[in-house]
């Protein structure tokens, strides 16, 4: 089951991998002509297309059916109005064929048309449609369903599922996977056709978790309605903390509050004037007497990201679990890393009801859960699955290929570069994370977005600085990946 936006995903995805969304059309169109093909003889076919990808798909299939058939085609609006560049490239092809086409000017003769058919192919609104059917979309999907004796065909979903007013296909030809809420009563049979998605599409991250997901500020929203983060860190090291609070602006967080030790709070604070710093009662590490002070805090902000530049100090770890407690106590969405991942070793009942990321590299893994990884990469996401379906939580881990899991969800990224290995990177993916949660998104599609946009900015920044590459200048460049990728 895939649903709409995840078929966006892909198909950005599928292009960022090798396989451009022309081929993807071309092959999906020539599964639909193909089962019609082998399934019905001497057809007479109606072609009823909408203007977007999902009529693309019905221009394919009137192209190859066309070599065979007879073949009438009825554009759903005007040519001008067909919405991409290849659906509107497919239909011009087929102006030098054999078909007959209509567009919005002849509905009266598209009634005609299915009289004489004996197979009708709905191709006009795919998994991109919301709200019930407009005109003249509505009269059109009640003039086919009066047709119970031609065998409908329905491209990809049938249009209008899910609405009160819907094709009642025969036979539905889908790609790649079914489609939410489909079954054989209100698309008939269902045949999952293959179009070559390359496997990377679905096993990796990509720009499409970017694009489809990343959450659009309103233009009416105000300060804090875009997400405020709060990140516990600091102490032993300054420098951590700033990194992470920083790439959470970065990232489209409003607001970035970082909570630290006395001695730490001055040094976090030069880093920026957009930084928002608390300092602590304790001066040179984080202990039990700052939990109040942090708890206080919680109101304010819509994640909390906690570890960077802590240490590992007894009382610290104390402090870390009181604080984790009360967060998922509070309903807060919950980044764990770096040196706050240690201390929950055999305090794994903490970790319960709440949207909760942690980000280990290998060994820190191994620290949290006593087991060692593979380096098997099969071996290794099963063990990442395993682990976080036990403890109920997303796992980032970190390493020449990152593994990402939800325990029923996994993903892989390779979208980085061997000079992301100096300090900071981390600090930096985990603020984008933290920024990524307080807008609302789920910590599984969080973390996919944060492995693309971290390691893209990362790949951006490594074409400037090569190997002197700095985790600042990752930061810089999130900014330029948002602007390619998101619009």
């Amino acid at each position: 089951m895939i649903t709409g936006k995840e078929v966006k995903v892909l198909d950005i995805n599928a292009e960022y991998y090798g396989t451009p969304p022309e081929k993807l059309m071309e092959n999906a169109g020539k599964n639909v002509a193909e089962y019609i093909q082998q399934n019905t003889q001497n057809p007479e076919i109606v072609v009823v297309c909408g203007p977007g990808n999902n009529g693309g798909d019905g221009f394919v299939a009137a192209r190859y059916l066309s070599k065979k058939f007879p073949v009438t085609l009825f554009l759903v609006g005007k040519e001008e109005k067909i919405h991409t560049d290849i659906a509107r490239m497919n239909f011009s092809k087929l102006k030098s064929l054999p078909i007959t086409i209509y567009d919005h000017r002849h509905l009266d003769k598209l009634s005609s048309a299915l009289k004489k058919s004996t197979v009708i192919v709905d191709a006009m609104l795919g998994v991109g449609i919301t709200g019930e059917l407009r005109p003249p979309y509505d009269e059109i999907v009640s003039m086919i369903n009066t047709f119970d004796d031609k065998h409908i065909v329905s491209v990809d979903m049938p249009t209008g599922l899910g609405t009160k007013k819907a094709v009642h296909p025969d036979t539905t030809v889908t790609f790649h996977d079914k489609k939410p809420d489909m079954n054989k009563k209100n698309s008939g049979q269902i045949i999952i056709a293959d179009i070559k998605i390359p496997n990377k599409a679905q096993t990796h991250v990509g720009p499409g978790e970017l694009t489809v997901y990343y959450p659009r500020s309103k233009k009416e929203s105000h300060k804090g309605q875009n997400g405020s983060v709060l990140v516990i860190g600091g102490g032993p090291f300054t420098g951590a903390p700033a990194l992470s609070a920083l790439a959470a602006l970065r990232t489209g967080a409003d607001l970035s509050f970082v909570a630290t030790p006395k001695d730490a709070a001055k040094t976090i604070a030069s880093f920026s004037p957009n930084l928002i710093v608390h300092p602590l009662q304790s001066e040179k590490i984080l202990s039990d007497q700052d939990v109040s002070t942090i708890i206080s805090l919680f109101d304010q902000v819509d994640s909390i990201l906690i570890g960077p530049g802590l240490g590992i100090e007894k009382d610290t770890s104390m402090a870390v679990r009181s604080i984790i407690k009360e967060a998922i106590s509070s309903s807060k969405k919950i980044v764990i890393d770096a040196d706050a991942i240690q201390p929950l070793f055999n305090h794994h009942q903490l970790l319960k009801d709440s949207e909760i990321v942690i980000t280990p590299h290998a060994k820190e893994f191994t620290k949290l859960t006593g087991e060692k990884l593979s380096k098997n990469l099969t071996e290794k996401q099963k063990q990442i699955r395993l682990w976080a379906k036990k403890l109920k939580v997303t796992l980032f881990l970190k390493g020449s290929i990152d593994v990402l899991s939800n325990g029923e969800s996994t993903r892989l990224n390779t979208v980085h570069n061997q000079a992301m290995t100096v300090g900071g990177t981390g600090d930096v993916l985990a603020g984008i994370i933290a920024a990524l949660l307080s807008k609302n998104v789920s910590a599984m599609t969080a973390v996919r977005i944060a492995a693309f946009l971290n390691g893209e900015a990362g790949n951006q920044a490594f074409k400037k600085s090569s190997y002197g590459l700095l985790a600042t200048d990752i930061i810089d460049k999130i900014p330029m990946v948002l602007n390619e990728y998101v619009h």
